[in-house]
């Protein structure tokens, strides 16, 4: 099928996009799940946009900023006659409403920090267009911070309704160019383009309304389904295409839309809480058996760079560390012998009467995660270590993964385009991947201070080229420790029709539909 040469926008029409999972709760800080993005991007707005080619935090809602010597104060200066969907005005008070709910949550209505502010204190309205913000320490990755989804800007009226209402996406009021026409919960979402949003990042050669009419979300679990209603012309625009259906894709004339993460990698983490992984020596050699070549190789695509250190090699703050991660069975059966696990009759190896067998549950979101594990599976059978692939959506998942001796591995990854992200990774009172003390499991004695430490350094530092140094050391810290196997650079992968223009992703791939436009087929 040949592409089509028509440049300029055709303004009208229907997109219909298949996603593989059903969203969640849409307050923006809960946006870091892909599917709550895919919809937070249409209808809210940020103060500004992270331009996905530098990198550098460029006007959008705010027409301009200045930030103190040491990053402890931010005022920003709002554009004009925005407003939310309800009519309200998109003001400073509106906006401070927004930041003192992101950065101190609301335990009466339900509402959690936003792991992507650190040190927030209060707001202060200057007057109807100015709003500051001040931090009790140093927030270097705030600025960033207002352009990640998890700062898309609500209607005060939305947050006034408790947390757990935030899943019905019609009482999601935002600014953006979009708005939610009607709902089945769980199957299928309707968006409609607001007819009087002027107010695209400045940047942005267009500042209308929207080209598309409407954006239909249709929840589509199974890959083939997906696929085969795009390619049949039933669907325009598909999320989360397995690298093994890429040729078939392309070789009918479709595109294929890869955009990075640009955050920590997709990768599995340990939780040294569990006596078979406490010691340093068996996670050194279970990374040392670990072939992220043939991983990469055998289940992924060119879109999947094989990972060189814990986050992306297009992150900020990126170290290449390949030397750490390099696959060295015999180093890994040394290790063993020297931690003294002796292999067992049955190819197994034991200590104390117990065999160093593991179990981790897929993780459903990320792409080939079952078959990921599958194939480590068989590369520490090499050096007689089990390791389980239990099924992601049992029963017993969400509280085995909180108990460190019932799931000893995790697979992990976060996108943001800051070095904040790799304290959102692993710090006890953000994602808490390792799984310390302080954070999700009130059982956990597991504690490493260097390392949290360390993590609060990179959130509080105001010299961007110290932060920067700050982010190699607690990549070269993570890697030391063996606390993580790192896999490869996650993507998010698109198929689209060759008549969809204007597709656009954010600075960690999370699409954008304002510029999209349907030719005529």
């Amino acid at each position: 099928m040949a592409l089509h040469a028509q440049e300029t926008p055709v303004q009208g029409g229907t997109l219909v996009y298949l996603e593989q999972q059903a969203h969640t709760n849409l307050y923006p800080p809960a946006g870091g799940f892909y599917p709550n993005s895919g919809i937070l991007n249409q209808i809210t707005d940020k103060l500004t946009w992270q331009n996905p080619e530098t990198l550098k935090n460029e006007p959008w809602l705010a027409e301009s900023w200045e930030i103190n010597a040491d990053a402890t104060e931010y005022t920003f200066k709002l554009r004009p006659g925005v407003t939310f969907s309800d009519g309200t005005p998109l003001d400073a008070a509106a906006v401070a409403k927004n930041f003192d709910t992101f950065g101190l949550g609301n335990k009466e209505l339900g509402y959690p920090v936003s792991e992507v502010i650190t040190n927030y204190d209060h707001s202060e309205v200057i007057d109807p267009l100015t709003v500051k913000f001040v931090f009790k320490a140093p927030a270097p990755g705030f600025l960033q911070g207002t352009s990640v989804i998890g700062s898309g800007l609500v209607s005060p009226a939305t947050l006034d309704l408790p947390f757990n209402e935030l899943g019905d996406a019609t009482k999601i009021i935002g600014s953006g160019a979009f708005v939610v026409e009607s709902e089945t919960l769980g199957q299928s979402l309707n968006l409609k383009a607001r007819e009087d949003y002027a107010w695209g990042p400045k940047s942005f050669e267009h500042q209308g309304r929207a080209y598309l009419d409407a954006i239909q979300y249709i929840i589509t679990p199974e890959d083939s389904v997906r696929i085969g209603a795009l390619l049949a012309g039933q669907a325009d625009f598909i999320r989360q295409i397995q690298a093994y259906d890429e040729p078939q894709v392309e070789a009918q004339g479709y595109l294929i839309h890869s955009a990075p993460t640009r955050g920590v990698n997709n990768n599995a983490v340990f939780r040294p809480d569990n006596p078979l992984v406490a010691d340093i020596r068996v996670r050194q050699a279970l990374t040392a058996a670990t072939n992220t070549d043939e991983i990469v190789s055998t289940l992924f695509s060119s879109h999947y760079p094989k990972a060189t250190s814990v986050i992306a090699s297009t992150a900020l703050g990126y170290v290449d560390l390949s030397a750490k991660l390099a696959y060295d069975p015999e180093k890994a059966k040394a290790l063993l012998d020297e931690a003294g696990w002796v292999v067992g009759a049955d190819g197994i190896r034991e200590k104390d009467g117990k065999k160093l067998e593991l179990n981790v549950y897929e993780s459903l979101p990320q792409p080939q995660n079952r078959a990921t594990f599958q194939l480590v599976s068989q590369q520490w059978a090499q050096v007689g270590v089990k390791l389980n692939v239990l099924a992601g959506d049992a029963g017993s998942a969400t509280t085995d993964q909180l108990d460190p001796l019932e799931t000893p591995i995790r697979s992990a990854m976060v996108g943001r385009a800051d070095p904040d992200v790799i304290k959102s990774n692993f710090y006890p009172t953000n994602r808490d991947a390792l799984l310390q003390k302080g954070g999700l499991n009130p059982n956990a004695q597991f504690v490493d201070e260097d390392l949290n430490k360390l993590l609060l350094a990179i959130a509080s530092e105001p010299d961007n080229a110290k932060r920067l140094e700050l982010a190699g050391e607690a990549q070269v810290y993570l890697l030391d420790q063996a606390y993580v196997i790192p896999f490869f650079e996650e993507p998010q992968v698109f198929a689209g029709a060759p008549y969809v223009h204007g597709i656009s992703f954010d600075a960690v791939a999370r699409p954008s539909f304002y510029n999209t436009w349907l030719a005529p087929r």
